[in-house]
């Protein structure tokens, strides 16, 4: 029996999950029991992915060798490296990200990454490590060959974050740069069942490989209307250019419709707090484009909910995210591939949970086209 249900399945629970929440009008959300601001603020990337993986955060002993055993898996297997100035060219146009999809399906290639449904427990999870770990790794060197340098091989004696800043640049970051884009990552591991949350645990439903859900996941993440929208939002910024255009350039565009990237979000009804805490990181660099942002944001605000009473629109985590990854020395074109590198661990917690049911994700659509014809009786 058929059953109705909201558009794009808004509120409709499809199953059950340890490994977080949202709630949407308490305005927070968390990993496991613990609150995801709190950990970002007071805890390292390495300890957050033990927790969704393991269900539990690491004492010191077993975050060294957590630490230990994940930085051994940053290196790619020759094959995919051989591979990876050709999916570069290629990918150039489209950026990093389209590059992942194919660099994915070669790294679980070349990895022997099986069936997730012929795996049991602990082998699912090491696949889901030696992914997880080899994303940053192929990213940085996506962007680092579409620009016509070599990669830069990634170092064991850096944590997880400051590595990445790492391959990309060169140098190691500063200290300050370095945590700042932790808490970003920390704060954007996991987020309830997004689409590419539900794409990855619908593709696991069906028992195939790791590194086809994590395929499918980053391909929904492409998305500008899901994780396409840091560079979005600077975007924004650059083209309101100085303060006295913002109510003009915002009234125009909400008048005809358009939607304001960085603002509203399908879940929230009140402040994102994950806009709250990057606000707080951005605010601590300081200078110009911090103080427009916040100045943009406040009038922002005032003038969607004057030409959209009754509905709560504000900062969603894009707007601060672009901020702190620009002052950081990040390029645009990176910003949704860092989002990725964060995502790729609560995808993979959220397909190691799927996979432990056998059950196949299978809705039914219902039929609105031209009457079909049926067979006439003989």
């Amino acid at each position: 029996m058929q059953m109705d249900v909201p558009r794009g399945l808004a509120g409709v629970v499809v199953t059950d999950t340890a490994l977080g929440d949202v709630r949407g009008r308490e305005g927070f959300y968390h990993y496991r029991q613990y609150s995801a601001v709190e950990l970002a603020q007071s805890t390292g990337f390495e300890d957050v992915w033990h927790l969704m993986f393991y269900g539990e955060l690491p004492d010191a002993d077993r975050r060294r060798a957590f630490l230990a055993e994940t930085a051994s898996l940053r290196r790619l297997p020759d094959d995919v490296r051989a591979a990876l100035p050709a999916i570069a060219r290629s990918s150039a146009p489209s950026g990093p990200l389209a590059g992942l999809r194919t660099a994915l399906s070669l790294l679980g290639a070349a990895s022997g990454l099986r069936p997730v449904y012929d795996l049991d427990t602990e082998s699912r999870r090491r696949d889901a490590l030696t992914a997880c770990a080899a994303v940053p790794t192929l990213l940085t060197a996506l962007y680092r060959l579409g620009r016509g340098l070599e990669p830069v091989e990634p170092r064991e004696d850096l944590p997880f974050a400051a590595n990445y800043l790492y391959m990309l640049s060169g140098s190691e970051p500063e200290p300050a740069r370095a945590r700042a884009i932790e808490q970003y990552l920390i704060s954007t591991v996991d987020h309830g069942f997004n689409a590419s949350t539900f794409t990855a645990r619908v593709i696991a439903s069906t028992g195939a490989d790791l590194a086809a859900c994590l395929v499918g996941a980053t391909g929904a993440l492409s998305g500008p209307l899901h994780g396409g929208a840091p560079s979005r939002a600077l975007d924004t910024l650059d083209a309101i250019g100085t303060p006295d255009r913002i109510d003009p350039w915002i009234r125009e565009r909400v008048l005809a419709g358009e939607r304001i990237m960085g603002f509203g979000h399908p879940v929230y009804r009140t402040e994102d707090p994950r806009s709250r805490m990057l606000r707080g990181i951005a605010e601590s660099f300081g200078g110009p484009l911090v103080e427009f942002a916040v100045q943009v944001e406040s009038q922002v605000e005032v003038i969607l909910a004057e030409l959209k009473p009754g509905r709560e629109l504000h900062t969603n985590v894009e707007f601060y995210a672009g901020v702190v990854m620009e002052l950081c020395g990040l390029p645009r074109e990176m910003f949704t591939p860092t989002f990725c590198a964060a995502r790729v661990v609560g995808w993979s917690a959220n397909i190691l949970e799927q996979s432990e049911d056998s059950k196949i994700i299978r809705p039914a659509a219902r039929y609105v086209g031209p009457p079909p014809v049926l067979p006439q009786a003989s």
